[in-house]
């Protein structure tokens, strides 16, 4: 299967606790990584491609090479094949890392790079993968899957945030646990119910 996600800020100190940017809920980084993990790990397949759409985590240390050591580290606890689109936060430099300690997943490498995003073909629908939502004007076929903004929603049917944080997530029934990457069939449930809710408040 494939999933999708973004802005899982791994080692992120700054967002725990209640901050107004992104609060999570977690007494140290080392719980909010590891819940992800977990969380990830239940939905996701060891066989399974998952496009992860910018900021990986946040982590500085001297020398760098010990946090990129660290941020490998987590990936590698991920289940999948990670497509890993360049967001802010994610330096080049860490993506050379993981270059330079790629390695086989059913014969493919768990790691694929792309500095600005991905175009694909899901269900008769085209998406747009990237770490900033763009403003795609009239382009009704396509649907942009972004990160970036974390619990702000931009309120255009065809913009839909899949970031851990994103507000969106309240449209899904079940809804989604913390962490979980999103299925394509829950990215449709998303916009239908988002194409409904925008409809609704013109109304108003």
């Amino acid at each position: 299967m494939q999933f999708v996600t973004a802005d899982t800020h791994f080692f992120h100190s700054s967002l725990l606790g209640n901050n107004q940017f992104a609060p999570r809920p977690f007494p140290d980084v080392m719980t909010m990584n590891q819940t992800i993990i977990n969380n990830w790990n239940q939905r996701v397949g060891e066989h399974d491609l998952v496009y992860h759409l910018g900021d990986i985590a946040l982590y500085f240390t001297k020398p760098a090479q010990k946090s990129y050591a660290a941020v490998a580290e987590v990936l590698q606890a991920l289940n999948g094949r990670l497509v890993l689109i360049k967001g802010n936060h994610d330096s080049r430099a860490l993506f050379k890392y993981l270059a330079a300690h790629n390695y086989l997943v059913d014969g493919q490498p768990k790691y694929q790079f792309h500095d600005v995003g991905v175009l694909l073909k899901y269900n008769h629908r085209q998406y747009y993968l990237t770490h900033y939502p763009l403003m795609l004007g009239i382009a009704p076929q396509i649907i942009n899957l972004h990160g970036h903004i974390h619990h702000y929603a931009v309120p255009i049917k065809e913009n839909i945030n899949v970031g851990v944080d994103a507000p969106e997530l309240d449209y899904l029934t079940p809804k989604s646990v913390f962490g979980t990457p999103l299925s394509f069939p829950e990215i449709e449930q998303i916009y239908q119910a988002k194409v409904a809710d925008l409809a609704n408040r013109k109304k108003e």
